[in-house]
């Protein structure tokens, strides 16, 4: 296996109070990994790190054999690590429309970004019967949506998803899930933030539990699913 993404002994400081204290955590081509964990446990911290958002106080992230922490974040994008951010970030003035063409703003390979347009208008129906609509109207789902096929129009070869559940409907939960399944499908891979732990580790190859920014336990998300102290924590069990 290939192992597309390295991230080792990873700290992450606000001020003064460290959130990620030496994180390991590795993703190989072609998986859905998770990163699972309560609120505040350093989840999004960790992946906002690794696209470029925030600089490490500490550690290497490793992304196709180069170093890129410390990167700025565009540069990380067009090396082909695109994120989805927690709370969906899209530009509600502009269209679905423009929302895409904006995802794709690194690139000029005209007949990629066209067919990749097409890829995520088939991969969500919804967002090409509001194509023209301003996405600051359409319901939260929509957005969401919209949010993860703007993170698909960079072209990534490894797509992190932050929180893609969060505030929806249980009906669109599934949705959402079953169409990370299928990005995974068409050859990109995945690590998954999600407070859904237990919907996270249905899609998911590995996880990681992340608890007060230090990763407790690891292992094949089947496992970790059937785990006690996993579901007593997060599961509901």
């Amino acid at each position: 296996m290939t192992v597309m993404l390295e991230v080792k002994d990873l700290q992450v400081a606000y001020g003064a109070i460290l959130a990620v204290k030496n994180v390991s955590l590795t993703v190989n081509q072609g998986e859905i990994v998770t990163l699972i964990g309560s609120n505040g446990a350093g989840k999004s911290t960790t992946l906002r790190t690794i696209s470029g958002l925030l600089k490490p106080k500490a550690g290497t992230i490793t992304f196709q054999g180069e170093r890129i922490d410390g990167k700025e974040g565009h540069l990380i994008v067009q090396k082909g690590l695109c994120q989805s951010p927690e709370g969906r970030r899209i530009f509600p003035r502009m269209s679905v429309r423009e929302n895409l063409e904006l995802g794709a703003f690194l690139r000029n390979d005209k007949s990629g970004i066209a067919d990749d347009f097409e890829k995520v208008l088939n991969l969500f129906p919804r967002l090409r019967e509001r194509i023209e609509q301003k996405s600051g109207t359409m319901s939260g789902g929509e957005q969401q949506m919209l949010a993860v096929g703007r993170a698909l129009m960079g072209a990534p070869k490894l797509l992190l998803l932050d929180e893609p559940s969060m505030g929806l409907a249980p009906v669109l939960v599934d949705m959402i899930f079953e169409t990370i399944v299928k990005i995974r499908e068409q050859g990109i891979t995945i690590l998954l933030i999600e407070q859904n732990a237990s919907a996270a580790l249905d899609v998911a190859d590995r996880a990681y539990v992340l608890e007060s920014g230090t990763i407790k336990m690891s292992g094949k998300a089947s496992d970790l699913a059937k785990d006690e102290a996993v579901t007593k924590a997060y599961l509901g069990g």
